[in-house]
């Protein structure tokens, strides 16, 4: 046999005073996969689903795809190429700040994490800030209000935004090192207004979109605000000190928590949760309008499951980032990184991806942690599944053990 190259709910609960209303999921065929991590907490660079994490807590991509994870747990940030290469970035060294890369010890609490324009990483870490470059030098950054409960943001000029938790206010620290108040009086409230003349009880996670709005989880009144570049404050969605979970538009939705938020070039906020004391975990979408739906996960429910969004489940959906149309998580329960598409389909293996030889088989050169289907058919028509196999290594060969008299092509698909 010669092988050739043609590849082508609503939900009511009562706990502790939470409950939870109308789930509204999106209807563009979210479907949530893994992406890298194993499940096991551990320490473990490498491919895909063959690599160990602990307690994953926020995630950013660079210009060029790359994935970035703070990786909590193991003192470490932890880079994910594209083909879902693992490799440890920075921490893990006995050497003091600042310092290079692997060189330097991050012992240190870790909070949120954003990615500037430059590709330089800004953590929130104890009461500093850390700044660790593209070439992966980091150095420490003490700011006024800081603590492990603020979010941290960045504008398109590369200003930096980051909250007091305990201080409820946003500040600015702009790219000249100038740090200003940006907004907030210091009072505890949920008063709209202009700059200081606004109020905010215990910000947390921030998000900035295209346009340079900062966007605030107002944790203490279970609020998202907006600020603009005039300074104005506007409650965007959620309902005053209210804590459940309901999709709706504006201040129909509510929120029980938000763990991080990050935008897209369209307008759209993603919103992650993955707190302590919510009885579900789950990732939702606000678009420009303020429609609130849920994207994958439950209000209700936590766990591990692949699948469309309304199926899967998540054990603690702490970061959310968007890359190249695909929402990355980190699911720091999981001890992995999920990632949601809209409407996958399965995608034929081709080009260089794909080999053949003499023998009655294929090389694919994949995705480890996939799951990919090979077809063999005797006139490149009429296809016959031949087998289904999760890729536990790049690349790989399958051999046709049985193969049938008459088959001459073959193909593999990569499933959703």
């Amino acid at each position: 046999m010669k092988p050739t190259k043609i590849i082508s709910l609503v939900a009511v609960a009562a706990l502790l005073g939470w409950h939870a209303s109308a789930q509204n999921y999106d209807t563009n065929g979210d479907y949530v996969q893994t992406f890298a991590g194993s499940g096991f907490s551990g320490y473990l660079d490498g491919v895909g689903q063959l690599t160990m994490f602990n307690y994953p807590n926020a995630i950013v991509a660079d210009s060029s795809s790359n994935l970035f994870v703070l990786d909590s747990g193991n003192y470490r940030i932890r880079k994910i190429a594209p083909d879902g290469t693992v490799s440890t970035f920075a921490g893990g060294g006995g050497g003091g700040l600042p310092g290079y890369g692997t060189n330097v010890s991050l012992f240190s609490s870790f909070g949120s994490m954003t990615i500037d324009h430059s590709n330089a990483l800004w953590i929130i870490s104890g009461f500093s800030l850390l700044r660790i470059g593209s070439n992966a030098y980091v150095s420490n950054i003490v700011l006024n209000g800081l603590s492990g409960s603020s979010g941290v943001c960045v504008d398109s000029g590369n200003n930096i935004y980051y909250s007091t938790y305990n201080g409820n206010q946003i500040y600015r620290w702009r790219t000249n090192g100038v740090l200003e108040l940006f907004a907030g009086s210091g009072n505890s409230g949920a008063i709209d207004g202009n700059g200081i003349f606004t109020s905010f009880s215990n910000p947390s996670a921030l998000a900035a979109d295209a346009a340079d709005n900062i966007y605030v989880w107002d944790s203490g009144n279970n609020l998202i605000r907006r600020i603009d570049q005039s300074r104005n404050v506007t409650t965007l969605a959620g309902i005053f000190n209210h804590s459940s979970n309901a999709d709706g538009v504006g201040t129909n939705a509510t929120f029980y928590g938000i763990s991080s938020m990050c935008s897209d070039n369209a307008g759209n906020i993603y919103i992650a949760l993955g707190l302590g004391g919510s009885p579900g975990s789950y990732i939702r979408k606000m678009n420009a309008q303020t429609n609130v739906v849920t994207m994958a996960g439950s209000f209700t429910q936590t766990g591990y499951t692949n699948g469309a969004g309304k199926l899967a489940r998540f054990g603690g959906a702490q970061g959310v980032c968007i890359s190249g149309g695909t929402i990355y998580v980190a699911d720091s329960s999981n001890q992995r990184i999920r990632s949601i598409t809209n409407n996958p389909q399965p995608q034929t293996v081709s080009g260089a991806n794909l080999g053949i030889g003499t023998f009655a088989g294929i090389t694919i050169t994949g995705l480890v942690g996939r799951t990919y289907q090979i077809q063999t058919s005797p006139d490149m028509n009429a296809w016959t599944t031949r087998a289904t196999l999760l890729l536990t290594s790049s690349p790989y060969l399958w051999i046709d053990q049985n193969p049938v008299s008459g088959n001459k092509f073959y193909r593999a698909l990569l499933l959703p």
